[in-house]
């Protein structure tokens, strides 16, 4: 009997076990897909790749396209001129220059704007690429010295064969290293970039003496003096903003006295920016003229925007995020008229140096200063609007929210900044880059905001009377060693940036001269 149930219950057993075999086969079985069904999975994998492959080439794509239809522009212009070739072949460089200050040069502007959600990146592409065309074709200069910036004297390069290849190879060392430094994320300053070209090329061409020492001299200290210049004004900015705005026990009532004051002195600082930097070609406007009009803009901006901000900020919390919205207008603004003062000066950049080579061209000799054509100005408007339409997004980003977080308020500090810095730069004398003062200005916000959340008396007071008041949406306020550990600068791109400054000059000068020395062995 007993025999019979161990036997019986190995039966029973070896049956489960042949069941759940047969049904786990049954289930593979299930799982297996028809070779037709694995093939078709594989033929939409491959055309995944491939159509995410071919988005990737768009943007150089039409990049290239621009190219050759300004070469081939040029060279319809220029039919029948001597040196046809070489014009052809600058108009292609001068195009390629164009989009690398198009997407380096131009984040600077839009950036801050994009970081603090003021405006959308399409937002920003879209008016950035409007302004900095009609700045570079309304207000762009109508001369530029052959020689950018004084470096080289003309009397030292004045055959055209010599002078003409020193400005190619200045416009090909200055793109390819703008070129590399978007590649990497770092701002630079096209205008150095192009000065280091130029150096490069003169010092191969015709010796150290052609150099202007005393102008690389000032260029120099700019590299110093523009950011941290800019750095401070916004951190001065910000902490004025701080202390009578936000930690104010009314918010809004301490905005509708201060906002339209600030708002009449950034209307007035751009004012007297566009006036003396961007507005050349249109009429000369001396420092103490274009002052004048900034003051008197500016008070009349405060008087007009103070009933509109009192009817914005009615029904407006007492929060530091009811504040944002009373800068967001003014920030759009900004980025405005930064990006038309941009493009009016900037554009020489792109096609000084091609102006110069169509000049020399055409009359056979080197002389100091070039009328611009307009074929010329066009390619570098549209290539700088272009090259930022395509290829800006990398560094807007960048500069607007990957170095330390912006708000409108800080944002605005920034850009307010920048005009400020150009407008005390060019009263000194001083050759400065807008790049170095923009990034710097983002710099001196965030590491202000390091120092001032870390040993700000007024702060932790106004916290702590926040807390003992059960405001519990208040941050809390870190011990001194927890506060130190909390960086708002990302390190690792402050130290990229400050290094790509640093060898920018340098090594847009040995690529120059090794550039110059390959085009006269080609052309030779």
């Amino acid at each position: 009997m007993l025999l019979g149930k161990r036997q019986y219950l190995q039966a029973m057993t070896c049956g489960s076990i042949r069941k759940r075999t047969a049904d786990l086969q049954a289930h593979m079985q299930n799982l297996k897909k028809p070779t037709l069904d694995k093939d078709l999975d594989k033929f939409s994998y491959m055309e995944e790749a491939a159509g995410s492959l071919g988005r990737g080439l768009i943007a150089p794509g039409i990049a290239l396209v621009f190219i050759v239809i300004c070469a081939l522009g040029a060279g319809a212009s220029m039919s029948g001129t001597p040196g046809g070739v070489l014009i052809v072949a600058a108009a292609a460089i001068g195009a390629y220059m164009a989009l690398n200050i198009g997407a380096n040069d131009v984040a600077n502007n839009v950036g801050p704007a994009v970081g603090s959600r003021a405006m959308t990146l399409v937002t920003a592409l879209i008016i950035a690429a409007v302004f900095e065309s009609a700045g570079a074709l309304i207000a762009g200069g109508d001369v530029v010295g052959t020689i950018s910036k004084g470096i080289i004297d003309p009397n030292a390069v004045a055959d055209a064969n010599v002078f003409m290849a020193a400005m190619m190879a200045a416009l090909v060392s200055a793109a390819l290293w703008i070129n590399l430094a978007t590649w990497i994320g770092a701002p630079v300053s096209t205008t150095h970039a192009i000065v280091g070209g130029v150096m490069g090329a003169g010092i191969a061409a015709a010796g150290f003496n052609a150099v202007s020492w005393t102008t690389m001299g000032s260029i120099a200290a700019s590299w110093v003096i523009s950011p941290f210049l800019g750095g401070l004004i916004a951190a001065a900015f910000l902490a004025f903003i701080k202390v009578f705005i936000i930690y104010q026990d009314d918010k809004i009532a301490a905005a509708r006295r201060w906002v339209p004051v600030l708002i009449g002195v950034m209307a007035g600082t751009f004012s007297s920016y566009l006036a003396l930097k961007g507005l050349k070609k249109v009429m000369k406007i001396d420092m103490p003229t274009s002052l004048l009009i900034g003051a008197a803009i500016g008070f009349a901006a405060w008087y007009i925007v103070r009933p509109v901000i009192r009817r914005q900020s009615e029904g407006l919390e007492n929060r530091n995020q009811s504040l944002r919205i009373l800068f967001s207008v003014p920030l759009v603004c900004s980025a405005a008229l930064l990006s038309f003062a941009h493009g009016a000066n900037d554009v020489a950049n792109a096609v000084g140096p091609l102006a110069a080579i169509v000049h020399t061209a055409q009359i056979g000799e080197v002389v100091a200063k070039v009328s611009i054509p307009l074929w010329v100005m066009a390619v570098g408007a549209f290539g700088i609007s272009f090259g930022l339409l395509l290829f800006g997004p990398k560094l807007i980003n960048m500069v607007g929210q990957q170095i330390t977080k912006l708000n409108p308020m800080r944002a605005y500090c920034v850009s307010l900044s920048a005009a400020i810095t150009v407008i005390i730069a060019s009263g000194l004398g001083l050759p400065v880059s807008s790049t170095h003062i923009a990034v710097g200005a983002v710099f001196g916000v965030g590491f202000f905001r390091e120092w001032y959340t870390e040993r700000s008396s007024r702060r932790l007071s106004y916290v702590n009377k926040r807390q003992s008041a059960g405001q519990t949406k208040v941050r809390p306020v870190r011990n001194r060693e927890d506060q130190s550990r909390r960086h708002l600068v990302r390190r690792a791109h402050f130290m990229t940036i400050i290094a790509a400054w640093v060898i920018t000059v340098p090594a847009a000068a040995m690529l120059s001269a090794a550039l110059y020395f390959s085009i006269v062995k080609l052309i030779s």
